[in-house]
């Protein structure tokens, strides 16, 4: 099970993967970090194709084309904002990473790769979001076929390093 998760330091907008997942607002129209970076890699016909989505809320996951990606797809989920860990906030970042998963396994995309969800401005602690990302994965992983391969990239060493440990711990 263990062997089909990957972990990168890496650029989640050059991922050549399946489907590559966007730590998105609930508006889906772009903003700061993985979100914008996505937006502007993807090209403004992402922008214009998300307008027909009617948004998204925190914990669920939808589909797009990857236009100028790399990727085949986008699966966009929303994060919770961090507010002190006692507003259900481990149970919605738990569901992005299932909703994701369940999305990828359902439209056949073998390969999926995963940014770190809420730890940039929505606040969550980092090291709490890799032992939840890490759980939910390997949990999904052992019980479906698909996706084949999970890769868990890392934008700096640091969060490499949280994510490594988490993997370990499991």
């Amino acid at each position: 099970m263990k062997s089909r998760i990957n972990l990168v330091l890496g650029d989640i907008t050059e991922m050549a993967v399946d489907a590559i997942v966007n730590a998105a607002n609930s508006s889906l129209q772009g903003g700061g970090g993985v979100d914008g970076a996505i937006h502007r890699a993807a090209g403004p016909e992402l922008a214009i194709y998300c307008r027909n989505l009617g948004g998204c809320k925190t914990g669920y996951a939808k589909l797009t084309p990857g236009f100028r990606l790399p990727t085949r797809a986008i699966i966009h989920t929303v994060g919770p904002v961090w507010r002190g860990g006692d507003h259900g906030e481990d149970e919605q970042l738990a569901s992005c990473y299932r909703e994701s998963l369940r999305v990828a396994m359902e439209n056949q995309l073998e390969t999926i790769a995963f940014p770190a969800i809420s730890t940039g401005i929505y606040g969550f602690p980092a090291d709490r979001a890799a032992r939840i990302a890490i759980h939910e994965i390997c949990d999904f992983v052992a019980a479906h076929e698909r996706p084949k391969s999970v890769t868990l990239v890392a934008y700096d060493h640091a969060s490499l390093r949280q994510l490594q440990s988490a993997f370990d711990e499991r």
